[in-house]
């Protein structure tokens, strides 16, 4: 698997990407699925603009690199979030506003941003996040879903009375293909974006032993790198 010297992977022309030399290994180790979901949803999806608001639901890996991501871009950023840390990190990482998961977050948002955001992600996934994103846009909004809801069937009591009356675009969004790389790694090279500052804790192979069985827990809102050479 993954911790072994080599891998034989079908497919590398397509499925290999090329670190440049400005970007280090650990900005690399914390791309995958974090900051490849996050910045497809933002760019390709949602398309989000330089001056733009975005709400972000849900400040864990996918959320807090979309923080950092939608600052790059210039946008403007508002975080939501149960835990006082994940809110805390995020500031930390460039959000202009948080705001506690379980308050009038719809209420809330239009009011910092007068009116309420242009973008909406929820990176959660569940009834009330996806509702608390869909309904802190103002008119004409984008919304991406990027969170999977838990439902037995898949469906979502989304408001749709608002999405038509104010015209919101709904949209899906499942990760990145290596082809679109490229421009997130750009943004990397120039310094814009720094997926390294999520890195909390780096440890040996060893000392990664003993976390992987407690990888479903709750987790600290930064992430931990496994470096061989320790």
């Amino acid at each position: 698997g993954s911790f072994a010297e080599r891998v034989a992977l079908h497919a590398a022309d397509t499925n290999l990407v090329a670190i440049p030399d400005d970007v280090s290994f650990e900005a690399a180790a914390a791309l995958g699925c974090r900051f490849a979901t996050a910045f497809r949803a933002l760019t390709a999806r949602a398309r989000l603009s330089a001056g733009e608001w975005v709400t972000i639901v849900g400040a864990g890996g996918v959320g807090l690199s979309a923080v950092m991501i939608a600052k790059a871009l210039g946008a403007r950023v508002v975080a939501v979030d149960r835990s006082e840390r994940a809110r805390q990190t995020a500031v930390r990482l460039g959000a202009d506003h948080v705001v506690p998961a379980g308050d009038d977050v719809p209420a809330r948002i239009r009011s910092l941003t007068d009116g309420g955001s242009h973008v909406s992600m929820d990176a959660v996934g569940s009834e009330q996040t996806c509702a608390d994103a869909v309904l802190s846009l103002r008119r004409c909004g984008r919304h991406v879903q990027v969170g999977l809801l838990p439902s037995p069937t898949g469906l979502s009591p989304m408001p749709m009375a608002r999405a038509i009356a104010w015209e919101l675009d709904v949209l899906g969004s499942h990760g990145m293909a290596a082809v679109d790389y490229p421009a997130m790694l750009s943004l990397i090279e120039r310094g814009d974006l720094r997926p390294q500052d999520l890195v909390e804790a780096v440890v040996s192979l060893d000392d990664a032993a003993a976390l992987l069985p407690v990888l479903d827990r709750s987790s600290p809102a930064g992430m931990t790198l496994i470096d061989p050479s320790r």
